[in-house]
């Protein structure tokens, strides 16, 4: 798929953007704090809903301009559709074609990947940034995802809620039988996609990271998914009454990384978790582009950030490889561009301004 055109209004310092990227690589230079960052967040807002900055995700609009809206037309194999989320003073409003529509409809139509300074979180943070990674993969795949998600955690948030003020614990016993339900679904979406996904990321690994051995990939359903997860719910009943939470089920899922010569994700530098987490993006989209028949957009934000000069020449020959659209920022252009691209349309993004060059 390509973003054929991006508007945006009052996204942090862009004011107003509008852009007609093209269809292969993108390349937006210029001083720190310009907004080249922005852009790159602006076509993820309309493929995850959210930003890819841990911090502040609230604080997306510009100051003083209570909101912020981006629209795009995306070209997919079969189609164009016209795409948009604003945050007004009722909340998030999502369009389809002009129409109104619920979020999960748009994200469906939008497909971009995105590696950035902070990317190194999927490796070395919190699970919740692992299950986002991968929910977002399976999503895309199984339509019955979202539907089988939003019944888990609803049926989840209530099961909570009488642990923190039970009275009787036969009220649990219909909440367990549901939650059980709905969790083995759930549960064999996600493994079914990881295990699609981990011959990808192994031969990148083992590509830009040689030096390591071979990777160890391993997924945790957050509960043992061979068997029902009521007679677990039932065993831990004491420990969730304590704590007031459930603590099993797929909402604890995460999976992990290790090498033979780094057997745990702390063992690895910075550059080599961030290293890590590219080969995870690039895999996610190569499995993408084999069930949907096209790439996602790939967004690569400040790549010098850590990332010696070898390896980010490693990274855009893996990328120049897909034929995908590329979103490229940077204070300037990395020395190996010149390598692996032979045509590029080239812009300066300076105090919330982007200028075409080229």
């Amino acid at each position: 798929m390509n973003l054929l055109e991006l508007r945006i209004e009052n996204l942090r310092v862009l004011a107003q953007v509008e852009l007609a990227p093209t269809a292969g690589w993108n390349v937006f230079t210029g001083p720190n704090g310009a907004g080249k960052t922005s852009l790159l967040e602006a076509a993820y807002l309309l493929s995850h809903g959210r930003s890819f900055r841990s911090a502040s995700r609230e604080a997306l609009a510009r100051d003083g301009s209570g909101g912020y809206s981006v629209f795009g037309e995306v070209g997919r194999a079969d189609r164009r559709f016209r795409v948009g989320l604003a945050r007004t003073a009722r909340g998030l409003e999502a369009r389809v074609d002009g129409v109104e529509a619920p979020i999960g409809d748009l994200l469906r139509q939008a497909a971009v990947v995105c590696f950035e300074p902070g990317s190194h979180e999927l490796i070395a943070g919190a699970s919740d940034e692992r299950r986002r990674y991968l929910d977002w993969g399976v999503f895309h795949v199984e339509h019955a995802f979202l539907p089988a998600w939003r019944r888990y955690q609803r049926i989840l948030k209530q099961r909570n809620v009488l642990l923190r003020r039970l009275v009787d614990a036969s009220e649990l016993q219909p909440w367990d039988h549901e939650l059980a339900r709905a969790a083995a679904p759930l549960a064999a979406m996600r493994r079914s996609y990881f295990d699609a996904l981990v011959p990808y990321a192994q031969e990148l690994l083992g590509d830009l990271l040689p030096e390591l051995g071979d990777a160890a990939i391993t997924f945790d359903p957050g509960y043992d998914d061979t068997q029902s997860l009521a007679p677990i719910l039932t065993e831990r009943l004491d420990r969730d009454l304590a704590r007031g939470h459930t603590g099993r089920g797929p909402h604890r899922a995460d999976w992990s990384l290790g090498f033979a010569a780094a057997r745990r994700r702390d063992h690895l530098s910075r550059g080599q978790q961030k290293l890590s987490a590219f080969a995870f993006v690039l895999a996610q989209a190569r499995l993408f582009a084999e069930r949907a028949g096209e790439w996602p957009v790939i967004c690569l934000d400040d790549l010098a950030s850590e990332i010696d000069a070898e390896h980010q020449r490693r990274v855009l020959h893996a990328v120049a490889a897909s034929g995908a659209q590329v979103f490229l920022t940077g204070t300037e252009e990395p020395a190996a561009l010149a390598e692996v691209v032979v045509e590029a349309a080239r812009f300066h993004v300076e105090h919330g301004r982007v200028t075409r060059l080229r």
